[in-house]
């Protein structure tokens, strides 16, 4: 990011930077909706597409897959291009990715739509955050950081609930469509408000890989997979999942909405607090948290209980911990690699979403054995990922 250049005219032009990020926000909060809006109706997708449902949360697992392999290749191929027009690109590409599947006619045509997404969501992301650093004053990187990042985390707390509501008056179709507008919307103010940046010289991927050379980056990272995975076991497969605690398709997106604000919640409180108790420690309780929050869910679907009030506190937990993972996996990474911290945030980003991609195709596995063995399985893996830390928490410091 320290690489990318810029204009006298567009250096003169900082301060107002910060305000110009929020359209970077809104594209990442796009971005963030169109990973995970397919859990607030993947049932009547099934129905639709005439897939079962276990077939039809394959969509989510190919976007996650498709971010996760694709980020470092198109970090590479595009590094020389301008940001502005590499993100109004990436945001056009997402709009039509998600127009096509909106009207895809077969369950093998949306699953192409999706891999096209994920390239264009790959493309997007990082990038946007390299150039938030670039349109404003070094003592102003970190908030601009902060703004972008927020997009996808406020995606999660709203963006999903909001696409299930759609999707619940409008169908499925339409809350597709509508993440395509949402796309549109942010390509015009990109291309409208953001000032011209250059791209920055090119980092071979061979180098960007060679980081997994360095074995204290090698033990902690696959935490990340593991982390996430157990994390979203159930998520793609939230309403039937839900159903089973006696929460109607109507009250799904509530449910959602409380998993998101917990997400937020966690992501914020884990920066603040890994920095004072380390993220040994932060992860620790995260993982606790997480298997606690899932255990629970499934002795109530297996028992048959009705506790409308405990599954929302239970799913606000399950949010928390699984997003508080991300600013302390990031600090363990820099503290291994303090010299390539750019690289091993960007494998971080793509551990998260292969993580996502392993636990969604386990919760197909485990689905059609019922909520239970599901909720089961992210319990277990949970507790596994706890294990892990703990046999690699002196391969860095807390």
């Amino acid at each position: 990011m320290s690489n990318v250049l810029i204009t006298s005219r567009e250096a003169n032009d900082r301060s107002n930077g910060l305000r110009r990020t929020l359209i970077l926000a809104l594209g990442t909060f796009a971005v963030g909706t169109d990973a995970f809006v397919l859990a607030g109706f993947l049932p009547d997708l099934a129905a639709g597409l005439e897939v079962s449902t276990a077939t039809a949360g394959s969509a989510v697992t190919v976007f996650a897959a498709g971010y996760a392999l694709g980020s470092p290749v198109l970090a590479t191929v595009t590094a020389r291009v301008p940001r502005r027009a590499l993100l109004v690109t990436a945001l056009l590409v997402l709009a039509v990715a998600n127009l096509g599947s909106a009207l895809a006619p077969t369950f093998s045509i949306l699953l192409l739509t999706r891999v096209l997404a994920a390239v264009a969501a790959a493309a997007f992301t990082p990038n946007a955050g390299a150039l938030a650093s670039a349109l404003v004053r070094p003592d102003a990187r970190a908030r601009a950081l902060a703004v972008v990042v927020g997009g996808l985390t406020i995606a999660t707390a709203l963006g999903v609930p909001l696409g299930d509501a759609l999707g619940q008056l409008l169908g499925w179709r339409s809350a597709l469509a509508g993440v395509a507008a949402l796309c549109l919307l942010a390509a015009a103010g990109v291309a409208a408000w953001v000032p011209f940046v250059p791209g920055s010289p090119g980092v071979p991927l061979t180098t960007r890989l060679s980081v997994l050379r360095n074995r204290t980056v090698a033990k902690v990272l696959p935490l990340t997979v593991l982390g996430m995975g157990a994390a979203y076991v159930v998520y793609a497969y939230a309403v039937p999942a839900l159903g089973a605690l006696g929460i109607g398709a109507s009250s799904t997106a509530w449910v959602l909405c409380l998993y998101g604000i917990g997400a937020v919640a966690g992501n914020l409180v884990s920066g603040y607090v890994t920095d004072r108790w380390g993220a040994t420690r932060v992860l620790t309780i995260g993982y606790l948290t997480m298997a606690t929050a899932l255990g629970v869910m499934g002795v109530l679907a297996a028992t048959g209980t009705r506790a409308p009030l405990l599954v929302g506190a239970l799913a606000a937990a399950w949010g928390a911990a699984s997003w508080c993972q991300t600013p302390a996996q990031q600090h363990r990474l820099i503290g291994a690699a303090p010299q390539e911290s750019g690289l091993v945030v960007a494998l971080n980003a793509s551990g998260i979403y292969l993580g996502i991609g392993v636990g969604t195709l386990l919760g197909g596995f485990s689905i059609d054995h019922g909520p239970t063995t599901m909720f089961a399985t992210g319990t277990v893996l949970a507790v596994i990922a706890l294990a892990y830390l703990r046999v690699t928490a002196t391969a860095t410091r807390p």
